[in-house]
């Protein structure tokens, strides 16, 4: 009997995984009739995706070439930054854009980043203790993030709420299986705005450069491989989107998972600093990941567990099922918050890994600790919360959670 999975539906959109399990063990190269794409689950073969030089990330082009000529004209201004995204493009264009890009990502450029991730948590929550009450998306797990972006961006805060709406347009355009009536003409205005907004922040660095990183942008590699307007604006709306929606869907997921296992929430909370610390992220980015899934378009024919993959064919490798995949994780669907070793594909693998991997780690290790240490009590206000509409990205649409009033550290 063939397994009908289809995304669209809200039981398996909010809890996929028995669904997942069922393609693993009877179907786990399956050719989707809703997606009309496979859709792949097991671990070995989501890795095997991942390195595959076979296919390629750019799932745009494809995309686009497919659309009527009125949706083209709606879309295309933002399918010209998108395509210009280093996490759309194959070598040598993404090897280049990767490397200009790297050195704001790297480990030990990201640890000096964590004073102000501190501070920025620390302020948040000042601001949030004497409520008694929050949406831990709306409240917390969204504007940590998005003002770390900001900041490195160099970009002022009275802007959150614009990134934001500009970040929701983006993920229903790039993730979302339904064909929401305005999705384009969202897409299409948000484009706009953004390329507009960062043209005009990225003229004023080339006259007054910062510490920040667009300034670094500009001035990186050679003056023959340096990255033209375009490419500065793509850059922008990339470290824009992948740079807060990650951590947003890292933060709240990992505190519902880890308030849903009283005993894992307990033991963190009895040592918040240890190194407790680190494997919670890592069981946290593992058990509810913020990724659901790669996208890729097959290049060359060829074949996976007896399945052929035809040249155009579109694929889905879904990281999340692999996480839980019985033949590489034992217990997979327990939540072990010391959990060693933890192999999972949350950030992908090869040239694709996920720059912003060390920042979403930091983000989320100090997001942990502090909600431990200064909201122990914290309790869910639901234990069946909404999820995205989205086999990319995979996150908690709205958190209500609430605990004892304190009054602020600055009070």
């Amino acid at each position: 009997m063939t397994v009908d999975y289809d995304p669209r539906d809200p039981q398996i959109r909010n809890d996929p995984f028995p669904a997942f399990r069922r393609l693993q063990d009877e179907d786990p190269v399956q050719w989707n009739p809703h997606l009309r794409a496979w859709v792949i689950t097991r671990y070995a073969d989501v890795r095997k995706v991942a390195l595959n030089r076979r296919m390629s990330p750019d799932r745009l082009t494809p995309f686009y070439d497919s659309l009527p000529e009125a949706r083209r004209s709606v879309v295309g201004e933002l399918i010209r930054y998108l395509n210009l995204w280093m996490v759309f493009r194959d070598p040598p264009e993404h090897t280049r854009l990767r490397r200009l890009m790297n050195e704001a990502f790297t480990p030990r450029a990201v640890e000096r980043l964590r004073p102000n991730v501190e501070r920025i948590v620390g302020r948040l929550l000042d601001d949030l203790l004497p409520r008694g009450r929050m949406d831990l998306v709306r409240d917390f797990a969204y504007p940590l993030p998005a003002t770390v972006i900001m900041d490195m961006l160099g970009v002022p805060h009275d802007q959150l709420d614009r990134f934001k709406d500009w970040s929701d347009d983006l993920a229903l355009f790039l993730g979302s299986a339904r064909d929401v009536p305005d999705k384009y003409e969202r897409a299409r205005r948000g484009a706009l705005e953004m390329s507009s907004y960062f043209r005009e922040v990225i003229a004023d660095r080339r006259r007054r450069p910062g510490e920040d990183v667009l300034s670094a942008l500009i001035a990186a590699g050679t003056p023959e491989e340096r990255l033209t307007e375009d490419e500065l604006i793509a850059a922008a709306m990339l470290f824009l989107f992948a740079g807060h929606e990650t951590t947003t869907n890292l933060i709240s997921n990992g505190i519902y998972s880890m308030r849903m296992h009283a005993g894992a929430w307990a033991r963190l909370v009895a040592d918040p600093s240890s190194g407790l610390l680190a494997t919670a992220v890592e069981e946290c980015l593992r058990y509810d990941g913020p990724s659901g899934g790669i996208a890729r378009v097959v290049r060359v024919t060829h074949e996976i567990e007896g399945r052929e993959l035809k040249e155009g064919d579109r694929v889905f490798a879904m990281l999340n099922a692999a996480n839980r995949d019985p033949r590489v994780f034992e217990a997979p669907d327990d939540f072990i918050i010391d959990r060693s070793p933890n192999r999972h594909l949350t950030f992908g693998q090869g040239i694709h890994f996920c720059l912003g991997a060390p920042l979403a780690r930091l983000e989320a290790e100090i997001a942990y600790r502090e909600i431990a240490r200064r909201i122990p009590d914290l309790t869910l206000g639901t234990t069946a919360p909404d999820w995205h509409d989205s086999l990319i990205m995979r996150g908690i649409t709205s958190l209500p959670v609430h605990f004892r009033p304190v009054k602020s550290a600055a009070a």
